[in-house]
């Protein structure tokens, strides 16, 4: 599967931004999707994840109640709403997808090529 991710841009203290990742491929449907970032100087880390039927999501700490990750498998696309967003959470923004074996384990496989979100203070 191959990712497209865009929404990025400059925004301030306190606006929204909604990011979009656009998956290539009929087996959209299948995968667990997730969106991570990276600020500078930093590790990537976990933002949200998404279960492949939409019906499961969870979220790190530090974005719990602002942010908000959707999918519509129609579409092929899965969405970050962004709300009262904080300087710190300036980072490129990476969509993956992983896809989830009988077992229940699964790993990030694929990557977008990540879109650079910047919050002004």
């Amino acid at each position: 599967v191959q990712l497209q991710a865009s929404g990025g841009g400059l925004v301030q203290a306190g606006g929204s931004l909604r990011l979009s990742c656009a998956a290539s491929g009929r087996t959209f449907s299948t995968y667990r999707m997730g969106w991570f970032r990276q600020a500078p100087g930093e590790e990537r880390e976990f933002v949200a994840a998404i279960s492949s039927s939409g019906d499961s999501t969870n979220y790190a700490d530090s974005v719990k109640g602002r942010f908000t990750i959707s999918r519509d498998n129609a579409k092929n696309t899965v969405y970050l709403q962004m709300n009262s967003l904080r300087p710190e959470d300036t980072a490129v923004y990476y969509c993956a997808a992983a896809y989830v074996k009988y077992s229940g384990s699964y790993a990030y496989d694929y990557w977008g090529q990540g879109t650079l979100v910047t919050v002004s203070s």
